[in-house]
């Protein structure tokens, strides 16, 4: 028999970690290859873990609750096939920060240690010196354990004067920049009457992502007023018809969605993202939107929504609902946007100004259809106007592109009729 390891999937985009909310096996529990082992929560969403092996767990290394980093090791499984003495020969890394240090440079007699996102991460967070921690892994690596075990004695190593050159840490530019520019957290005082909300996985993966993004993306915002007057009234007048033959409702949020559909595959720059030393401009038109529960913010993909109807958006926007509502959105669901439209007018925003879904290079807000007095021909009139708030990646995306796609938006949006729109 042989043992292998299951490690923590890559489960979307940017992600980084993610933590084990419900084991769905034992110690002893025989699984075939693909079977669920685990719940994960990662980037606002839950996902099974399968297994890569048919065999017996041996090992459930990670407990629930437990944040991983991405090529943490979370449990071990007995499989069929090589022998025990070659696993004892050349056993196999207990997780990420366990792995040797073949390419790390030296200085004199001191090592230079490299560290896990995941160990670096946790120090930072407690204020602990990795210079004065003992590392239990191989070749005496620093583990996420022995972080761990540390801060749960309460005894932090703090920095000292030292002639040992500090350690080469091996990080991102993201976290890197974060790392700089995090305040630490302030000590509230708590009164009578107070009371403390326990920050939720889901909660921590929304500040997580908007702290980044507003500390990487130089935004900038634009906004733009358009008179819609005949597209409310084309979708009231169908909207009754389409609900008995369809089952679901035409929603004026499938018209915006279609038009920045249309307005992004004549303008792709503003299909783009940041890459640091370059600009990706998506050849996809996948559609991010906003779906928000009582507690948390959620944000499912219309993928190829240029190919789509409108009949066919207002369809997955109602199915996503559902599945946020149901706690069934999957991580697949999730991956693969790459701009951002947010519905703010369903709350009864006029106005706002939207943190950009990182790594897009923008995010446009949907505000209130509200009735207005306007000029009209040189006369007042009454008509139903809505405002689109777009936010920008200032790195990747200028005013004058930005200006124009806003204006193209705004031409769907005005000549959609009966006479000149198709629902299917």
């Amino acid at each position: 028999m042989a043992i292998e390891q299951i490690k923590m999937p890559q489960l979307g985009e940017s992600v980084t970690e993610g933590t084990i909310s419900k084991w769905l096996v034992s110690v002893g529990d025989k699984v075939n290859k693909y079977d669920a082992l685990a719940e994960v929560m990662t980037d606002k969403v839950n996902a099974e873990i399968p297994s890569s092996f048919s065999g017996v767990i041996k090992e459930l290394i990670a407990n629930e609750g437990d944040t991983l980093a991405v090529g943490e090791v979370i449990c071990s499984v007995e499989v069929e096939g090589g022998t025990s003495e070659a696993v004892e020969e050349a056993p196999a890394p207990q997780n990420e920060e366990e792995l040797s240090s073949t390419n790390a440079s030296f200085d004199g007699t001191s090592s230079k240690a490299r560290y896990s996102p995941a160990v670096l991460k946790l120090s930072q967070e407690h204020g602990i010196d990795l210079n004065l921690v003992q590392g239990s892994g191989a070749g005496g690596r620093i583990t996420r354990k022995d972080i761990l075990k540390i801060v749960e004695s309460g005894q932090i190593p703090k920095s000292v004067q030292t002639e040992t050159p500090p350690a080469k840490v091996e990080e991102t530019a993201s976290q890197t920049q974060v790392a700089k520019q995090s305040a630490p957290v302030p000590s509230i005082p708590v009164g009578a009457g107070d009371t403390e909300i326990p920050v939720s996985g889901v909660r921590k993966a929304i500040a997580a992502n908007m702290l980044r993004s507003k500390h990487e993306i130089p935004h900038a915002w634009t906004m733009i007023e358009v008179d819609v007057t005949n597209l409310v009234e084309y979708r009231n007048t169908i909207k009754d018809e389409f609900k008995n033959k369809e089952g679901f409702n035409l929603t004026f949020f499938a018209f915006f969605v279609k038009a920045v559909a249309q307005a992004l595959k004549e303008f792709p720059q503003m299909n783009s993202m940041w890459a640091g030393d370059k600009i990706v401009q998506k050849k996809d038109i996948n559609i991010s939107i906003a779906v928000a529960t009582d507690d948390a913010l959620f944000v499912p993909v219309i993928k190829a929504a240029d190919e789509k109807t409108i009949k066919g958006i207002a369809r997955e926007i109602t199915e996503y609902a559902a599945k946020v509502r149901a706690g069934k959105l999957t991580s697949e669901d999730m991956q693969g946007g790459t701009f951002t439209v947010n519905n703010t007018g369903s709350f009864g925003s006029v106005q706002s100004m939207g943190i950009i879904n990182y790594p897009q290079a923008a995010i446009l807000q949907v505000e209130s259809i509200v009735k207005r007095p306007v000029v009209l021909n040189g006369m007042i009139a009454v008509r139903d106007m809505v405002n689109l708030c777009l936010s920008l990646d200032h790195r990747v995306l200028d005013g004058l592109v930005c200006g124009r796609f806003l204006q193209r938006v705004k031409e769907i949006l005005e000549h959609t009729s009966k006479e000149n729109t198709s629902i299917y």
